[in-house]
């Protein structure tokens, strides 16, 4: 993977040097409460060793902000990739996770050849919601039930999608 550049963050592969600032990302209530995770650590490591999972850090301003996901499915029948992000708090309302997206996005339709992507924010996760619409992600249905909260209860979740000619 290589290093992209965005209007204002810039992605690139996360590495075990990011793993502390991701772990205080996490670790924020706002970011936990949609994350979760045990051993935050752990989990972040495991992540930059996943086969099936790209993580890169975002950078803005010189520092790791948060971090962005992406797999792909690569049965020609289904062929699209999917994303997930996370930022920290701090940076919350500036446009930065709209750039992360539309980065990424624009990587995986030009570069790796998807016509679709897709997301899935929880239902409820309204700034998430309106961040990747500002993107060209469009609502395709509420999958019910499709994750477990910190309470143990499950929660609705939104699957929205992105075909390559919706990017905005």
């Amino acid at each position: 993977m290589t290093t992209l550049h965005g209007d204002r963050v810039t992605l690139r592969p996360a590495g075990p040097g990011d793993v502390d600032a991701l772990v205080a990302i996490r670790s924020t209530p706002e970011v936990h409460a949609r994350w979760q995770g045990g051993d935050l650590a752990a989990e972040i490591a495991d992540d930059l060793t996943d086969p099936d999972v790209e993580l890169l850090a975002i950078e803005h301003g010189g520092r790791v902000v948060g971090a962005i996901q992406w797999h792909e499915e690569s049965d020609a029948m289904y062929r699209h990739a999917g994303m997930d992000l996370y930022l920290d708090p701090a940076v919350h309302g500036r446009g930065l996770g709209s750039d992360a997206v539309r980065t990424l996005a624009r990587h995986l339709i030009a570069e790796r050849g998807h016509h679709r992507l897709v997301i899935d924010p929880a239902a409820d996760n309204t700034a998430a919601i309106a961040c990747y619409a500002k993107v060209g992600f469009r609502p395709v249905g509420v999958m019910r039930r499709y994750e477990r909260g910190p309470d143990g209860s499950w929660h609705d979740g939104l699957l929205m999608d992105l075909l390559a000619e919706d990017l905005c």
